[in-house]
Protein backbone atom coordinates (compact mmCIF):
# COMPACT_ATOMS: atom_id res chain seq x y z
CA UNK A 1 0.00 0.00 0.00
CA UNK A 2 1.43 3.42 -0.89
CA UNK A 3 1.22 6.21 1.64
CA UNK A 4 -1.34 8.90 0.95
CA UNK A 5 -0.58 12.52 1.84
CA UNK A 6 -1.00 12.96 5.61
CA UNK A 7 -1.73 9.24 5.92
CA UNK A 8 -0.37 6.16 7.58
CA UNK A 9 -1.56 2.59 8.03
CA UNK A 10 -2.80 1.50 11.46
CA UNK A 11 -3.69 -2.11 10.94
CA UNK A 12 -5.88 -4.24 13.15
CA UNK A 13 -3.41 -5.79 15.64
CA UNK A 14 -5.68 -8.70 16.54
CA UNK A 15 -6.40 -11.78 14.47
CA UNK A 16 -8.77 -14.32 15.97
CA UNK A 17 -9.33 -17.72 14.44
CA UNK A 18 -11.83 -17.75 11.59
CA UNK A 19 -14.05 -20.06 13.61
CA UNK A 20 -13.04 -19.69 17.26
CA UNK A 21 -14.49 -22.01 19.88
CA UNK A 22 -16.86 -20.60 22.49
CA UNK A 23 -14.04 -20.95 25.02
CA UNK A 24 -11.75 -18.83 22.84
CA UNK A 25 -14.49 -16.22 22.47
CA UNK A 26 -15.08 -16.21 26.23
CA UNK A 27 -11.36 -15.73 26.92
CA UNK A 28 -11.17 -12.86 24.44
CA UNK A 29 -14.24 -11.19 25.93
CA UNK A 30 -12.68 -11.43 29.35
CA UNK A 31 -9.25 -10.08 28.30
CA UNK A 32 -9.85 -7.94 25.21
CA UNK A 33 -13.03 -8.27 23.16
CA UNK A 34 -11.26 -7.05 20.01
CA UNK A 35 -9.52 -10.42 19.81
CA UNK A 36 -12.88 -12.18 19.49
CA UNK A 37 -13.67 -10.86 16.00
CA UNK A 38 -12.45 -13.24 13.27
CA UNK A 39 -10.62 -11.95 10.16
CA UNK A 40 -13.59 -12.76 7.93
CA UNK A 41 -15.71 -10.28 9.89
CA UNK A 42 -13.73 -7.52 8.14
CA UNK A 43 -14.71 -8.92 4.71
CA UNK A 44 -18.12 -10.54 5.12
CA UNK A 45 -21.37 -8.61 5.56
CA UNK A 46 -22.52 -10.96 8.32
CA UNK A 47 -20.77 -13.61 10.39
CA UNK A 48 -22.85 -16.09 12.36
CA UNK A 49 -21.57 -18.22 15.18
CA UNK A 50 -22.73 -19.91 18.36
CA UNK A 51 -21.74 -18.67 21.79
CA UNK A 52 -22.96 -20.11 25.08
CA UNK A 53 -25.75 -21.92 23.26
CA UNK A 54 -27.10 -18.82 21.51
CA UNK A 55 -26.92 -17.53 17.98
CA UNK A 56 -24.53 -14.58 17.67
CA UNK A 57 -24.34 -12.46 14.52
CA UNK A 58 -21.66 -9.89 13.70
CA UNK A 59 -23.67 -7.63 11.38
CA UNK A 60 -21.98 -5.32 8.84
CA UNK A 61 -24.71 -5.15 6.19
CA UNK A 62 -25.83 -1.48 6.18
CA UNK A 63 -29.47 -2.25 5.40
CA UNK A 64 -29.47 -4.90 8.12
CA UNK A 65 -28.06 -2.37 10.58
CA UNK A 66 -30.78 0.08 9.58
CA UNK A 67 -33.39 -2.59 10.23
CA UNK A 68 -32.08 -3.56 13.67
CA UNK A 69 -31.36 -0.07 14.99
CA UNK A 70 -34.16 1.91 13.31
CA UNK A 71 -36.91 0.04 11.46
CA UNK A 72 -37.49 -2.66 14.07
CA UNK A 73 -35.61 -1.22 17.03
CA UNK A 74 -38.40 -2.20 19.42
CA UNK A 75 -37.57 -5.86 18.85
CA UNK A 76 -34.06 -5.44 20.25
CA UNK A 77 -32.81 -4.65 23.73
CA UNK A 78 -29.45 -4.43 25.44
CA UNK A 79 -28.11 -7.72 26.77
CA UNK A 80 -27.95 -8.57 30.45
CA UNK A 81 -24.14 -8.46 30.35
CA UNK A 82 -24.19 -4.76 29.39
CA UNK A 83 -26.36 -3.90 32.36
CA UNK A 84 -24.25 -5.97 34.73
CA UNK A 85 -21.01 -4.29 33.64
CA UNK A 86 -22.20 -0.69 33.20
CA UNK A 87 -25.07 -0.45 35.68
CA UNK A 88 -22.81 0.22 38.69
CA UNK A 89 -21.28 3.23 36.89
CA UNK A 90 -24.19 4.75 34.98
CA UNK A 91 -27.13 3.60 37.09
CA UNK A 92 -30.58 3.56 35.52
CA UNK A 93 -30.13 6.76 33.56
CA UNK A 94 -30.68 7.28 29.85
CA UNK A 95 -28.02 4.84 28.66
CA UNK A 96 -29.60 1.73 30.18
CA UNK A 97 -33.25 2.83 30.33
CA UNK A 98 -35.75 0.96 28.16
CA UNK A 99 -39.22 1.50 26.67
CA UNK A 100 -41.41 4.33 27.96
CA UNK A 101 -38.91 5.16 30.72
CA UNK A 102 -36.23 5.78 28.08
CA UNK A 103 -38.58 7.89 25.93
CA UNK A 104 -39.51 10.06 28.94
CA UNK A 105 -35.85 10.56 29.88
CA UNK A 106 -34.84 11.37 26.33
CA UNK A 107 -37.52 14.07 26.00
CA UNK A 108 -36.56 15.60 29.33
CA UNK A 109 -32.83 15.70 28.57
CA UNK A 110 -33.00 16.78 24.92
CA UNK A 111 -32.97 20.58 25.60
CA UNK A 112 -29.61 20.28 27.36
CA UNK A 113 -28.08 18.95 24.12
CA UNK A 114 -29.92 21.16 21.60
CA UNK A 115 -27.87 22.95 18.91
CA UNK A 116 -28.17 26.27 20.76
CA UNK A 117 -26.20 24.71 23.63
CA UNK A 118 -23.08 24.28 21.51
CA UNK A 119 -22.03 27.88 22.21
CA UNK A 120 -21.79 27.23 25.98
CA UNK A 121 -20.06 23.92 25.27
CA UNK A 122 -17.49 25.71 23.10
CA UNK A 123 -16.93 28.41 25.74
CA UNK A 124 -16.51 25.88 28.57
CA UNK A 125 -14.18 23.77 26.43
CA UNK A 126 -12.03 26.82 25.69
CA UNK A 127 -11.94 27.72 29.39
CA UNK A 128 -10.99 24.18 30.42
CA UNK A 129 -8.34 24.01 27.69
CA UNK A 130 -6.75 27.24 28.91
CA UNK A 131 -6.50 25.80 32.40
CA UNK A 132 -5.14 22.48 31.13
CA UNK A 133 -2.56 24.21 28.95
CA UNK A 134 -1.44 26.33 31.91
CA UNK A 135 -0.95 23.15 33.97
CA UNK A 136 0.94 21.51 31.12
CA UNK A 137 3.31 24.47 30.72
CA UNK A 138 5.30 23.20 33.71
CA UNK A 139 6.10 20.05 31.71
CA UNK A 140 7.63 21.95 28.80
CA UNK A 141 10.27 19.78 27.11
CA UNK A 142 9.88 17.17 29.87
CA UNK A 143 8.05 13.85 29.51
CA UNK A 144 4.34 14.02 30.34
CA UNK A 145 1.52 11.50 30.14
CA UNK A 146 -1.33 13.36 28.45
CA UNK A 147 -4.13 10.81 28.88
CA UNK A 148 -4.85 11.65 32.56
CA UNK A 149 -4.90 15.36 31.69
CA UNK A 150 -7.35 14.72 28.85
CA UNK A 151 -9.62 12.69 31.14
CA UNK A 152 -9.76 15.48 33.71
CA UNK A 153 -10.28 18.11 30.99
CA UNK A 154 -13.27 16.22 29.58
CA UNK A 155 -14.73 15.65 33.04
CA UNK A 156 -14.32 19.34 33.81
CA UNK A 157 -16.22 20.31 30.63
CA UNK A 158 -19.04 17.83 31.27
CA UNK A 159 -19.55 19.00 34.86
CA UNK A 160 -19.39 22.69 33.98
CA UNK A 161 -21.67 22.49 30.95
CA UNK A 162 -24.29 20.07 32.24
CA UNK A 163 -24.36 21.01 35.91
CA UNK A 164 -22.60 24.40 36.15
CA UNK A 165 -20.11 22.84 38.56
CA UNK A 166 -16.39 23.19 39.18
CA UNK A 167 -15.21 19.71 40.15
CA UNK A 168 -11.48 20.37 40.10
CA UNK A 169 -11.11 18.79 43.54
CA UNK A 170 -13.43 15.82 42.89
CA UNK A 171 -12.11 15.02 39.40
CA UNK A 172 -8.97 12.99 40.24
CA UNK A 173 -10.64 10.67 42.79
CA UNK A 174 -13.60 10.17 40.44
CA UNK A 175 -11.27 9.21 37.61
CA UNK A 176 -9.25 6.90 39.86
CA UNK A 177 -12.38 5.08 41.03
CA UNK A 178 -13.68 4.67 37.49
CA UNK A 179 -10.35 3.37 36.21
CA UNK A 180 -10.13 0.88 39.06
CA UNK A 181 -13.61 -0.39 38.26
CA UNK A 182 -13.02 -0.61 34.49
CA UNK A 183 -9.82 -2.62 34.88
CA UNK A 184 -11.15 -4.81 37.68
CA UNK A 185 -14.65 -5.98 38.54
CA UNK A 186 -16.12 -4.02 35.63
CA UNK A 187 -14.57 -6.41 33.14
CA UNK A 188 -17.13 -8.99 31.99
CA UNK A 189 -16.79 -12.60 33.03
CA UNK A 190 -18.15 -15.68 31.30
CA UNK A 191 -21.09 -15.80 33.72
CA UNK A 192 -22.05 -12.22 32.81
CA UNK A 193 -22.80 -13.50 29.31
CA UNK A 194 -24.48 -16.81 30.02
CA UNK A 195 -26.59 -16.25 33.16
CA UNK A 196 -30.20 -15.08 32.62
CA UNK A 197 -31.11 -11.47 33.24
CA UNK A 198 -31.49 -10.76 36.96
CA UNK A 199 -29.35 -13.66 38.15
CA UNK A 200 -26.38 -12.72 40.37
CA UNK A 201 -22.81 -13.52 39.42
CA UNK A 202 -19.79 -13.93 41.72
CA UNK A 203 -18.97 -10.26 41.04
CA UNK A 204 -22.45 -8.94 41.82
CA UNK A 205 -21.73 -8.18 45.48
CA UNK A 206 -18.51 -6.27 44.72
CA UNK A 207 -20.26 -4.35 41.93
CA UNK A 208 -23.13 -3.49 44.25
CA UNK A 209 -20.70 -2.11 46.81
CA UNK A 210 -18.96 -0.08 44.11
CA UNK A 211 -22.30 1.24 42.87
CA UNK A 212 -23.32 2.36 46.36
CA UNK A 213 -20.02 4.21 46.93
CA UNK A 214 -20.04 5.67 43.40
CA UNK A 215 -23.57 7.02 43.66
CA UNK A 216 -22.72 8.58 47.03
CA UNK A 217 -19.86 10.42 45.32
CA UNK A 218 -22.18 11.71 42.60
CA UNK A 219 -24.80 12.68 45.21
CA UNK A 220 -22.24 14.79 47.08
CA UNK A 221 -21.34 16.60 43.86
CA UNK A 222 -25.01 17.28 43.08
CA UNK A 223 -25.55 18.54 46.61
CA UNK A 224 -23.17 21.40 45.80
CA UNK A 225 -25.33 22.32 42.81
CA UNK A 226 -28.56 22.09 44.81
CA UNK A 227 -27.32 24.79 47.19
CA UNK A 228 -27.18 27.31 44.37
CA UNK A 229 -30.22 29.27 43.16
CA UNK A 230 -31.64 28.52 39.74
CA UNK A 231 -29.88 30.35 36.94
CA UNK A 232 -31.64 33.30 35.35
CA UNK A 233 -30.06 32.46 32.02
CA UNK A 234 -29.82 29.23 30.06
CA UNK A 235 -31.00 26.23 32.06
CA UNK A 236 -28.54 23.43 32.62
CA UNK A 237 -29.31 19.75 33.03
CA UNK A 238 -29.79 20.11 36.79
CA UNK A 239 -32.42 22.81 36.20
CA UNK A 240 -34.23 20.65 33.64
CA UNK A 241 -34.40 17.71 36.05
CA UNK A 242 -35.57 19.94 38.91
CA UNK A 243 -38.30 21.51 36.78
CA UNK A 244 -39.46 18.07 35.67
CA UNK A 245 -39.85 16.91 39.26
CA UNK A 246 -37.27 14.14 38.96
CA UNK A 247 -36.80 12.51 42.38
CA UNK A 248 -33.42 12.91 44.06
CA UNK A 249 -32.32 9.30 43.51
CA UNK A 250 -33.11 9.49 39.80
CA UNK A 251 -31.24 12.80 39.50
CA UNK A 252 -28.17 11.16 40.98
CA UNK A 253 -28.31 8.23 38.57
CA UNK A 254 -28.90 10.49 35.58
CA UNK A 255 -25.95 12.62 36.64
CA UNK A 256 -23.84 9.47 36.91
CA UNK A 257 -24.80 8.55 33.35
CA UNK A 258 -24.09 12.00 31.94
CA UNK A 259 -20.85 12.65 33.79
CA UNK A 260 -19.48 9.21 32.92
CA UNK A 261 -20.67 8.96 29.31
CA UNK A 262 -20.24 12.71 28.83
CA UNK A 263 -16.51 12.64 29.41
CA UNK A 264 -15.17 9.10 29.05
CA UNK A 265 -15.69 8.67 25.31
CA UNK A 266 -14.46 12.21 24.56
CA UNK A 267 -11.30 11.74 26.60
CA UNK A 268 -10.55 8.44 24.89
CA UNK A 269 -11.14 9.95 21.43
CA UNK A 270 -8.78 12.81 22.27
CA UNK A 271 -6.15 10.38 23.55
CA UNK A 272 -6.20 8.48 20.26
CA UNK A 273 -6.18 11.74 18.25
CA UNK A 274 -3.13 13.01 20.15
CA UNK A 275 -1.38 9.68 19.58
CA UNK A 276 -2.09 9.88 15.86
CA UNK A 277 -1.08 13.50 15.27
CA UNK A 278 2.09 13.05 17.35
CA UNK A 279 3.02 10.07 15.16
CA UNK A 280 2.42 12.06 11.95
CA UNK A 281 4.15 15.47 12.07
CA UNK A 282 2.69 16.53 8.72
CA UNK A 283 -0.85 16.02 10.04
CA UNK A 284 -0.02 17.98 13.18
CA UNK A 285 1.53 20.78 11.15
CA UNK A 286 -1.55 21.09 8.98
CA UNK A 287 -3.67 21.48 12.12
CA UNK A 288 -1.19 24.03 13.46
CA UNK A 289 -1.43 26.02 10.22
CA UNK A 290 -5.23 25.92 10.39
CA UNK A 291 -5.41 27.19 13.98
CA UNK A 292 -2.49 29.64 13.93
CA UNK A 293 -4.60 32.79 13.55
CA UNK A 294 -7.84 31.61 15.17
CA UNK A 295 -9.25 32.94 18.43
CA UNK A 296 -9.84 29.84 20.55
CA UNK A 297 -10.69 31.79 23.69
CA UNK A 298 -14.04 31.31 25.48
CA UNK A 299 -15.34 34.31 23.52
CA UNK A 300 -14.08 33.28 20.08
CA UNK A 301 -14.29 29.48 20.17
CA UNK A 302 -17.80 29.06 18.76
CA UNK A 303 -17.03 31.35 15.79
CA UNK A 304 -13.73 29.55 15.17
CA UNK A 305 -15.38 26.12 15.11
CA UNK A 306 -16.62 26.20 11.45
CA UNK A 307 -13.08 27.14 10.36
CA UNK A 308 -11.60 23.97 11.88
CA UNK A 309 -12.42 21.77 8.88
CA UNK A 310 -9.18 19.79 8.86
CA UNK A 311 -9.04 19.44 12.66
CA UNK A 312 -12.60 18.13 12.62
CA UNK A 313 -11.69 15.70 9.81
CA UNK A 314 -8.84 14.38 11.98
CA UNK A 315 -11.30 13.79 14.82
CA UNK A 316 -13.75 12.05 12.47
CA UNK A 317 -11.03 9.79 11.09
CA UNK A 318 -9.79 9.05 14.61
CA UNK A 319 -13.32 7.98 15.53
CA UNK A 320 -13.36 5.73 12.50
CA UNK A 321 -10.16 3.86 13.33
CA UNK A 322 -10.54 3.94 17.11
CA UNK A 323 -14.23 4.31 18.00
CA UNK A 324 -14.51 4.70 21.81
CA UNK A 325 -17.94 3.01 21.75
CA UNK A 326 -16.49 0.00 19.95
CA UNK A 327 -19.56 -2.28 19.98
CA UNK A 328 -23.35 -2.04 19.98
CA UNK A 329 -24.90 -5.21 21.38
CA UNK A 330 -28.58 -6.06 20.98
CA UNK A 331 -30.63 -9.14 21.81
CA UNK A 332 -33.66 -10.06 19.72
CA UNK A 333 -36.93 -10.35 21.64
CA UNK A 334 -38.57 -12.28 18.79
CA UNK A 335 -37.53 -13.88 15.51
CA UNK A 336 -36.67 -11.39 12.79
CA UNK A 337 -35.16 -11.03 9.31
CA UNK A 338 -32.60 -8.30 8.62
CA UNK A 339 -31.37 -7.84 5.03
CA UNK A 340 -32.05 -11.52 4.34
CA UNK A 341 -30.33 -12.66 7.54
CA UNK A 342 -32.47 -14.81 9.82
CA UNK A 343 -32.28 -13.79 13.48
CA UNK A 344 -33.60 -16.24 16.05
CA UNK A 345 -35.38 -15.25 19.27
CA UNK A 346 -32.83 -14.27 21.95
CA UNK A 347 -30.05 -14.16 19.36
CA UNK A 348 -27.35 -11.57 20.05
CA UNK A 349 -26.66 -9.10 17.25
CA UNK A 350 -23.26 -7.39 17.34
CA UNK A 351 -22.96 -4.14 15.40
CA UNK A 352 -19.28 -3.39 15.95
CA UNK A 353 -17.87 -0.01 14.87
CA UNK A 354 -14.37 -1.43 15.43
CA UNK A 355 -15.12 -3.95 12.67
CA UNK A 356 -17.56 -1.89 10.60
CA UNK A 357 -15.19 1.09 10.31
CA UNK A 358 -12.36 -1.15 9.06
CA UNK A 359 -14.51 -3.28 6.77
CA UNK A 360 -12.69 -3.80 3.50
CA UNK A 361 -15.85 -3.80 1.37
CA UNK A 362 -17.14 -0.57 2.87
CA UNK A 363 -13.96 1.54 3.07
CA UNK A 364 -11.09 2.26 0.70
CA UNK A 365 -7.73 1.47 2.35
CA UNK A 366 -9.66 0.62 5.48
CA UNK A 367 -6.65 0.52 7.85
CA UNK A 368 -5.15 3.78 6.59
CA UNK A 369 -5.49 7.03 8.53
CA UNK A 370 -6.74 9.49 5.93
CA UNK A 371 -8.59 12.60 7.21
CA UNK A 372 -9.38 13.65 3.63
CA UNK A 373 -12.30 11.18 3.73
CA UNK A 374 -14.14 13.70 5.92
CA UNK A 375 -13.10 17.03 4.42
CA UNK A 376 -15.81 19.24 2.91
CA UNK A 377 -16.49 18.18 -0.66
CA UNK A 378 -15.41 14.57 -0.14
CA UNK A 379 -17.85 11.79 -0.83
CA UNK A 380 -19.50 10.96 2.48
CA UNK A 381 -19.31 7.43 3.91
CA UNK A 382 -22.08 5.05 2.95
CA UNK A 383 -25.01 5.29 5.34
CA UNK A 384 -24.74 2.97 8.33
CA UNK A 385 -21.06 2.26 7.65
CA UNK A 386 -19.84 4.95 10.08
CA UNK A 387 -21.41 4.80 13.54
CA UNK A 388 -19.14 6.35 16.19
CA UNK A 389 -22.25 7.52 18.05
CA UNK A 390 -24.68 4.81 17.01
CA UNK A 391 -27.76 5.64 14.97
CA UNK A 392 -31.52 5.62 15.16
CA UNK A 393 -33.64 6.53 18.17
CA UNK A 394 -30.90 5.43 20.58
CA UNK A 395 -28.08 7.35 18.93
CA UNK A 396 -25.88 9.16 21.44
CA UNK A 397 -27.72 12.28 22.62
CA UNK A 398 -24.39 14.03 23.19
CA UNK A 399 -22.81 13.48 19.76
CA UNK A 400 -22.54 17.17 18.84
CA UNK A 401 -21.38 17.98 22.37
CA UNK A 402 -18.54 15.46 21.99
CA UNK A 403 -17.57 16.59 18.48
CA UNK A 404 -17.53 20.26 19.47
CA UNK A 405 -15.44 19.56 22.55
CA UNK A 406 -12.95 17.19 20.96
CA UNK A 407 -12.39 19.39 17.89
CA UNK A 408 -11.74 22.51 19.96
CA UNK A 409 -9.58 20.65 22.48
CA UNK A 410 -7.34 19.15 19.78
CA UNK A 411 -7.08 22.54 18.06
CA UNK A 412 -6.18 24.29 21.33
CA UNK A 413 -3.50 21.77 22.30
CA UNK A 414 -1.85 21.88 18.88
CA UNK A 415 -2.05 25.69 18.84
CA UNK A 416 -0.19 25.76 22.16
CA UNK A 417 2.31 22.92 21.73
CA UNK A 418 4.29 20.89 19.25
CA UNK A 419 3.49 17.38 20.52
CA UNK A 420 6.30 14.84 20.11
CA UNK A 421 6.01 11.13 20.96
CA UNK A 422 8.57 9.65 23.35
CA UNK A 423 7.19 6.13 23.31
CA UNK A 424 7.61 4.62 19.85
CA UNK A 425 6.22 1.19 20.69
CA UNK A 426 2.90 0.51 18.95
CA UNK A 427 -0.05 1.57 21.08
CA UNK A 428 -2.62 -1.22 21.19
CA UNK A 429 -6.37 -0.74 21.66
CA UNK A 430 -8.02 -2.63 24.49
CA UNK A 431 -11.79 -3.08 24.71
CA UNK A 432 -12.71 -2.14 28.26
CA UNK A 433 -15.77 0.01 29.00
CA UNK A 434 -14.48 2.08 26.07
CA UNK A 435 -11.73 1.47 23.51
CA UNK A 436 -8.77 2.36 25.72
CA UNK A 437 -5.09 2.46 24.75
CA UNK A 438 -3.16 -0.34 26.46
CA UNK A 439 -1.03 2.18 28.32
CA UNK A 440 -0.66 5.92 28.81
CA UNK A 441 2.29 6.94 26.61
CA UNK A 442 4.58 9.88 27.30
CA UNK A 443 4.99 12.92 25.08
CA UNK A 444 7.21 15.97 24.97
CA UNK A 445 5.46 19.33 24.64
CA UNK A 446 7.34 22.18 23.00
CA UNK A 447 5.64 25.60 23.01
CA UNK A 448 4.86 26.99 19.58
Amino acid sequence: MTDLPHSRAFENPYAALDRPSWRAIAQALRNNALASFPPRAFDDMAVGRSFAGRQQIILNEPEGIRHVLIENAGNYRRTASVGRALGPVVGRGLFLAEGSDWRHQRRMLAPAFAPRMMAPVAAETARACRQAIARLQVHRARPVELFPHLQLLALDVAAATLFSLDITAEGPPLRAAMQLYATGIGRPSMLDFILPRGWPTPRSWARWRFRRAWMRRIARILAQRAQRPASAGERDLFDLMAESGVPHRERVEQAATMLTAGHETTAVALAWAIHLVAAMPDVQQRIADEVATLDLSPVGAIEALPRLAYTRAVIDETLRLYPPAFSLVRQARAADMAAGIAIAPRAVVLIVPWVLHRHRRLWRDADTFDPSRFLPGSEPPARFSYLPFGTGPRACIGAQFALTESTLALASLVQAFRIEPLDHEPLQPVASITLQPDRSPSFRLRPR
